[in-house]
């Protein structure tokens, strides 16, 4: 009786799952086999793709490729689970290591890409929304486009990296899809949508930030019916509504760029950003410390 092996084996190819990881935004590695010597499965330059519970490709199958991809989902599985980007090169004996009867040597480079961190879901694609998509653009966020109408996605969002669109009829089922400690922004093109969607959100419990879009009087009667929907006080203020400044009060600009670029605003503070490696010198606080002891 054979045992199948922890992780799917993917019929995508290597380049097309890595094009794709990449553009999602979902944590990977790329296995290299980059020299070789006596009897090997495969030849220098062959590839595999690699995550936490699938493989696209391969480097010969046998107990080696297990060794590749045991090693390459521990560095995925990375500081407290979290992948850290980096290379290593890992060596494999086929007939000591690999207990495998070929007897060659293979080195094996391994490329960590940690993903995005961060996914923010956008519940709709009107003018607002597609303003978000196109400033998020630049952020190493992972974006989740979700429109309940057909054939409402521009073009161009097919070229955004870290872009996934969404067609949900569903919103309660498009809600149960998300990611853990997503940070989500409701801003649909119907009001019973953008309830029943803020309804779903805060039943799951488990978003990081919640925002809507709309006015305080919406949020009003919204709060009200979320109440007799049984969400209690303490529930109801994580919602954020109007979401940026721009879109509330009386003043201000509020046409979808500048709504949008204030959404964006507001949510930076509430994304978790890991430490850069790369830093080096005195903290900013440290700096200004010491400047004013200069004068």
């Amino acid at each position: 009786m054979t045992t199948a092996p922890p992780w799917d084996m993917r019929p995508e190819s290597w380049h097309a799952a890595l094009h794709r990881l990449q553009r999602e935004g979902v944590p990977h590695a790329l296995a290299t086999q980059v020299t070789s010597a006596g009897s090997t499965p495969r030849e220098p330059g062959a590839r595999m793709a690699i995550t936490a519970d699938a493989v696209y490709d391969t480097l010969g199958g046998g107990t080696f490729e297990y060794q590749v991809i045991e090693a390459a989902q521990k560095r995925l599985a990375g500081i407290e689970g979290r992948a850290v980007a980096g290379m290593t090169l890992e060596a494999f004996s086929l007939g000591g290591r690999s207990g495998q009867c070929c007897g060659g040597f293979v080195n094996v480079l391994l490329e960590v890409f940690p993903g995005s961190t961060t996914t923010l879901a956008i519940f709709g694609a009107g003018h607002v929304g597609r303003e978000l998509v196109r400033l998020a653009a630049p952020l190493p966020w992972r974006v989740l486009w979700h429109d309940s109408r057909d054939g409402v996605f521009p073009d161009w969002a097919e070229l955004q990296p870290r872009l996934t669109c969404r067609h949900a009829a569903d919103s309660r089922a498009a809600v149960a899809t998300l990611p853990v400690n997503s940070h989500a922004l409701v801003l649909t093109h119907d009001h019973a949508e953008d309830r029943e969607l803020i309804d779903a959100l805060l039943a799951r419990g488990d978003t990081a930030s919640l925002g809507l879009i709309g006015s305080r009087s919406k949020w009003a009667s919204f709060r009200s019916r979320l109440t007799d929907a049984g969400h209690d006080e303490a529930t109801l203020a994580t919602v954020r509504c109007p979401i940026g400044t721009a879109s509330g009060g009386t003043g201000g600009d509020k046409t979808p760029y500048a709504i949008a670029i204030a959404a964006i605003a507001e949510l930076l503070p509430l994304v978790e950003s890991p430490e850069r490696g790369d830093q080096r010198g005195l903290k900013p606080d440290e700096l200004r410390a010491a400047l004013k002891s200069e004068r």
